[in-house]
């Protein structure tokens, strides 16, 4: 009668993650999979002025939402090293500033204009403030969210996203890890190489 007990609640257990794995795949991939690569994508600059992806064909993004009130927010000088270090070569990194983690990013995008320019001398492009989750995510972000996987999302900010020269996503990487930790630099080195 025991084991009878445990074999249903097994095959209930089995059925409900399929049912779930089932739904949330649904979910995720009708509206991205038209969708053949990060070129497709465009986002509106700090400075209100367009940025194709599909202008930096050939070139690797880094592609990271920011805030200018978190604890993580000294990465900004790391990612701003990073970029200076390998832009020669091809690498462009894109801030997206985001509010959706703990509310820790200004309401206005010139404040954070200021802020990026005053505290840590940003050369790279920052995008307008953006939403990074959920429906009101941004394009990109759909796609690049549903790329990654549940586990790959953003969960916080400074997630960090790489996407070839090609417009191919290639990896993640979380917020406690720092731009130029030995893992994302040798993922960006390879990208190059390429």
């Amino acid at each position: 009668m025991k084991s009878i007990k445990k074999f249903r609640k097994l095959v209930c257990l089995v059925f409900l993650t399929a049912l779930m794995s089932a739904n949330t795949t649904t979910a995720q991939e009708p509206p991205m999979m038209s969708v053949a690569n990060a070129h497709q994508f465009s986002f509106k600059t700090i400075q209100e002025e367009t940025l194709e992806l599909s202008e930096l064909k050939g070139k690797v993004l880094l592609v990271v939402n920011t805030a200018s009130k978190c604890g993580f927010t000294p990465q900004y000088r790391e990612l701003e090293s990073l970029y200076n270090t390998y832009k020669e070569k091809g690498l462009v990194v894109i801030g997206v500033p985001s509010p959706d983690f703990g509310g820790q990013e200004f309401e206005e995008e010139t404040k954070v204009q200021d802020f990026t320019e005053k505290n840590f001398s940003i050369s790279f492009p920052l995008t307008q403030i953006n939403h990074v989750k959920g429906d009101k995510a941004h394009p990109f972000y759909k796609w690049s969210n549903n790329k990654a996987g549940f586990i790959g999302a953003p969960r916080w900010n400074f997630h960090k996203y790489l996407i070839d020269k090609n417009g191919t996503y290639v990896t993640w990487f979380g917020s406690t890890t720092s731009p130029l930790s030995a893992k994302v630099i040798k993922a960006i080195e390879k990208e190059l190489k390429k």
